[in-house]
């Protein structure tokens, strides 16, 4: 070796930090193959006592050098700590797998019991994986709180080997009475797409012991993110969780939000640049009112989240005493729309909560209202499948529905009245004593909103007919915002929707207004059981979006002021 190479060694290797418990050889840049220049290193290992944290990152290891060190780690029985992030640079994607294992083997021939494992920014994939499993399924791995695999190229693949390992460990510790408790897993830009993010999901909820979960940039749509969102469900102590740039739509959005209202823990929520949209938005504003007591930031930015929706997530936030962060840029609000939540928020004291808003999307076009099949995979746009999926993402929450009413002459009225609704019809309901309500589902947003309109529809002056419509009306309302926050916001939505309101996923047809819709609904709002922020999200809605209630002028303007008391009179 040239003796300056030898004494570039030398210059690296004194900068190596010794210390409580802890060999550094983080950023030196050193290239070890085989002789004097890994020798050193393997000679420090050796010689340190009582090692309990190795850093490897910013070297690239060779085969040979991994074999080296991996000798001298065959006695470091309390080794706990392996910081080996970015350490194969340059290498050839077969020589990794070998590398890895010849360490694993090393730590599980020491008896070690990892607490730390860092292997991001090794571009291994799956064969990298392969590498690791067997240390990952071993006892070393029993006592395993944090695991970080952040950019390494793992793939499907790679998530489905990572996923069995996992659960191995878990059922072998499990059997010695002290299960595998991770409490922080990475995984960003690793191309799990839906199949690698669904296994791991297994994995998460067979643990249930996650603090943080750092899953972004992992081409994941609606159905590995309903697969997580079960998992998160079941991880009561979560903190963090990030799952930015990738595709939640309505589906995943109202999955994540259901299982949100039930974590107490969560202070950070990164779902920036999932495309959560208005409807999504809304779902986790019900979510932000009821639940989450502790949350302190809140990424919802690149969302395509219009101004109206924005604003009542803005509303709902309000009330969250440790609440440091909202971050709505790059979103569909507009100049105008910008402007409105920025001097809500300085109303509220709030400003600097919010922060930039300087790559807002403006307004999205009039054109593409009510109608989005933009992604192909992710949503087909069928409303009766969106209940269907609803339903499931709700199921045990929702109230029960009778499925099969004895009496098959009230059904056959039943049926009559909602496909084809007329003041006659719904008279003779009213002496046949049977009653509309039964007819909503909270599990069913879609079909109970259609539901409420019909009534509605038939609005009239006639007092007999007017008294039948609101008495309905009101008692199908009272169910369908009697259960939860969550429930009731996406009731709302799906009948802002249908109003032309509020732009929605799927292929949901707006409604032809007409006025006694719009008074009927004036009459609701004024009841008690019509709750304050339930109020509040209609009146933001009408009054940001207006326009799309032209046909109704003069009703629209009733309805605006019976909105605007109940909320001065909060």
């Amino acid at each position: 070796m040239a003796s300056d190479d030898i004494s570039q060694l030398a210059d690296a290797l004194s900068q190596t930090h010794v210390g409580d418990g802890e060999l550094s050889y983080k950023g030196l840049g050193l290239k070890l193959d085989s002789g004097e220049p890994v020798e050193g290193l393997v000679r420090e290992i050796e010689q340190y006592q009582g090692l309990r944290a190795l850093r490897l990152e910013g070297n690239t290891l060779g085969v040979e050098a991994a074999q080296a060190i991996a000798q001298a780690l065959e006695s470091k029985d309390l080794l706990q700590r392996c910081y080996w992030s970015d350490m194969f640079t340059g290498r050839l994607r077969s020589e990794i797998p070998t590398a890895l294992r010849s360490l694993g083997n090393a730590l599980m021939s020491a008896g070690t019991r990892l607490t730390e494992l860092d292997l991001s920014d090794n571009a291994f994939g799956p064969d990298g994986v392969k590498g690791i499993e067997q240390l990952l399924k071993s006892p070393s791995c029993h006592t395993l709180r944090e695991l970080r695999l952040n950019n390494c190229g793992m793939g499907i693949g790679g998530g489905k080997i990572l996923a069995e390992a996992l659960m191995e460990c878990h059922r072998q510790s499990a059997a010695l009475g002290a299960p595998l408790r991770l409490r922080v897993f990475v995984a960003g830009r690793n191309r799990l797409e839906n199949e690698g993010a669904s296994a791991l999901a297994k994995a998460f909820q067979l643990m249930g012991s996650l603090e943080e979960i750092h899953m972004p940039q992992n081409g994941i749509n609606y159905a590995g993110i309903i697969a997580l969102a079960s998992a998160v469900r079941q991880n009561l102590e979560l903190r963090i969780l990030n799952f930015n740039d990738n595709t939640f739509t309505k589906r995943g959005t109202l999955a994540m939000a259901q299982a949100l209202r039930h974590l107490r823990n969560v202070q950070v929520i990164n779902f920036g640049d999932c495309l959560v949209r208005s409807e999504g938005a809304i779902a986790l504003s019900a979510v932000l009112r009821d639940g989450l007591p502790i949350l302190k930031e809140l990424n919802l930015s690149y969302g395509e989240i219009t101004e109206a929706a924005a604003l009542v997530v803005a509303q709902a936030v309000m009330d969250k005493p440790h609440m440091e962060k909202v971050d709505l840029n790059g979103n569909c609000l507009g100049e105008e729309g910008c402007e409105a939540l920025r001097e809500f928020m300085e109303n509220m004291d709030k400003a600097d909560m919010v922060g930039s808003l300087s790559d807002d999307e403006g307004e999205p076009d009039d054109e593409d209202e009510g109608d989005d099949n933009s992604e192909n995979d992710d949503d087909d746009g069928a409303s009766d499948e969106d209940n269907e999926e609803f339903g499931e993402i709700v199921n045990g929450n929702g109230i029960t529905r009778e499925d099969s009413p004895a009496n098959l002459q009230r059904q056959k009225e039943i049926t009559a009245f909602l496909s084809g609704p007329s003041a006659e019809k719904l008279l003779q309901l009213k002496e046949m004593q049977i009653n509309l309500e039964e007819q909503v589902d909270a599990s069913e947003p879609n079909k109970a909103a259609d539901v409420l309109l019909k009534i509605a529809s038939l609005y009239s002056d006639n007092p007999h007919t007017k008294r039948a419509v609101v008495e309905a009306s009101d008692a199908v309302l009272k169910k369908l915002l009697s259960g939860s926050t969550f429930q009731s916001y996406c009731f709302l939505s799906a009948l802002l929707v249908m109003m032309g309101l509020l732009k929605g996923e799927g292929k949901v047809k707006k409604v032809s207004l007409i006025p006694g819709q719009l008074l009927c609904l004036e009459h609701a709002v004024q009841q008690e059981y019509f709750p304050h922020h339930h109020i509040s999200l209609l009146h933001v809605f009408l009054s940001r979006n207006g326009d799309a209630l032209k046909s109704c002028s003069s009703a629209r303007e009733k309805l605006s002021s019976a909105l605007e008391k109940r909320c001065h009179k909060h």
